[in-house]
């Protein structure tokens, strides 16, 4: 520890009781960017009993995730989302979490996502036929949820080989309820056991009851089942522990594949659902994007080999990521007492690494508040520090599926801007519900125009003039 740390980083008092509880639940994205505004990159605030630290600073944050992760494990406000995810890959901790994160990589192996491509592009191009009478018909609907239906099939589809086509309604209403409810319990001053029959304990306890018996069906079909389906569960299903020579029971198949289907297909999908907001607001970027689209590709459907011609989609994808990150924040809870941006953090201090704010300091981002995917052109990108951008955390922990994330990202709005645009209705409020996920509490209420690839588009060829 450096002999110069000061002992306790500036924040808001807050109530004498509570603490900055309330400010944190009105508004959590407005309140955490203001507080960093006000006191700096560390920030010392109080929810009831408990001090958290706030870092928006990449040093700091790259000591937690990364030179100084022992020293730090998920927060027990985290394990509060166990009745929904169990000891999955998001909660588990140590060597059962190594072991559990080895078995899952090789399904996100580069080499497997190239694979992966086309089932993706199938079931996009299946989704947008459903929105072409929508558009001809001029009818408004609710593209957050259309696209929560599309990323939850792709995700039923890379991941399991299943198809959750017929049960994504039913699917995405449990979902939605489960990280509702949930998120009241990590916010909770003292989570009441969910024993007790409170309507938020049933209304939880319904929505998992639900997402059981999806998964349990998953699983079971495939024990039942004589083939070998080259996917995640079947990795999983097949492990054997080194010293027993057991497999993993269905309860621990359970909680892999709830987080892998929750984090899979949410985050995905208010990802997604941002930056189709961002682009009606801003249709140079939108018109841009289009035209490298169509110089690329023409009207032929995207495969994995043309990613890295689609520079421009990516970036848009990237700056909306920037901009709206699903995973708003990270929290770890210290084990031993450290220094952080020159400030002593306790033994048993929670501290809350927020991407959403981070992603917006100014002494990293030019005009943060603006969308401009070229912030992520190389020669603008070369001197940013790696943790200035967390869109799918850091270090070892890092999201498993941020490749196949960012691949489906780049290929369903290549797919989308070959056929539509959209438009919000009139009148329709959009803002950010900070839950266990960031997304439009209001949904995105839009209608659909189509679009017809322009006359001096080069069809098919390579054209890479779009590029700068």
């Amino acid at each position: 520890m450096t002999h110069d740390a000061r002992r306790s980083p500036p924040g808001p008092r807050g109530h004498w009781l509570l603490g900055n509880l309330p400010e944190r639940r009105a508004d959590p994205l407005g309140f955490f960017t203001r507080i960093r505004e006000q006191y700096g990159d560390v920030v010392r605030y109080r929810m009831g009993p408990l001090q958290l630290y706030q870092l928006s600073h990449p040093d700091d944050v790259k000591r937690v995730l990364v030179d100084n992760a022992r020293n730090y494990q998920k927060t027990r406000l985290m394990q509060r989302l166990r009745p929904i995810l169990g000891n999955g890959l998001l909660l588990s901790e140590g060597d059962f979490w190594m072991r559990q994160r080895r078995l899952a990589q090789p399904a996100f192996h580069r080499e497997r996502l190239a694979g992966l491509a086309t089932a993706i592009t199938g079931l996009v191009g299946s989704a947008l036929q459903r929105w072409e009478p929508l558009a001809d018909s001029s009818q408004p609907f609710d593209l957050a949820a259309e696209l929560t239906r599309l990323t939850l099939a792709i995700t039923g589809r890379v991941l399991f080989s299943a198809d959750l086509s017929e049960a994504v309604d039913e699917a995405g209403h449990a979902v939605t309820t489960a990280l509702e409810e949930s998120n009241r319990r990590v916010l909770a001053s003292v989570p009441l056991p969910l024993s007790l029959p409170l309507a938020g304990h049933r209304r939880l306890k319904s929505a998992i009851r639900v997402l059981d018996r999806l998964v349990f069906e998953l699983i079971g079909q495939r024990r039942e089942g004589s083939h070998r389906a080259e996917d995640l569960l079947s990795l999983l299903m097949e492990t054997r522990d080194a010293d027993t020579g057991e497999g993993m029971s269905d309860a621990q198949l359970r909680d892999e594949v709830m987080t892998l289907v929750l984090a899979g297909h949410e985050t995905t999908a208010n990802a997604l659902a941002w930056t189709f907001y961002l682009l009606q607001q801003h249709p140079e970027v939108e018109a841009r994007l289009a035209h490298e689209v169509f110089s690329v590709l023409g009207d032929r459907v995207p495969g994995f080999a043309d990613l890295p011609r689609l520079r421009y989609t990516a970036r848009v994808f990237d700056e909306a990521l920037r901009l709206y990150p699903p995973a708003w924040l990270i929290s770890r809870t210290a084990l031993a007492d450290d220094v952080l941006g020159g400030y002593t953090i306790p033994k048993g201090s929670i501290v809350v690494p927020l991407p959403y704010v981070l992603h917006r300091n100014p002494a990293f981002w030019e005009q943060p508040e603006s969308f401009d995917p070229d912030r992520f052109l190389p020669e603008r990108s070369a001197a940013r520090p790696r943790f200035a951008y967390l869109p799918f955390g850091g270090g070892q922990r890092q999201c498993i599926g941020n490749g196949l994330a960012l691949m489906e990202g780049q290929l369903v709005l290549a797919m989308v801007a070959q056929r539509f645009r959209f438009r919000l209705v009139p009148g329709h409020r959009v803002e950010p519900q900070a839950l266990v996920t960031l997304r439009p509490r209001y949904g995105l209420r839009v209608t659909a125009n189509r679009v017809t690839m322009p006359p001096d588009a080069p069809g098919q060829s390579t054209v890479l003039g779009t590029e700068g």
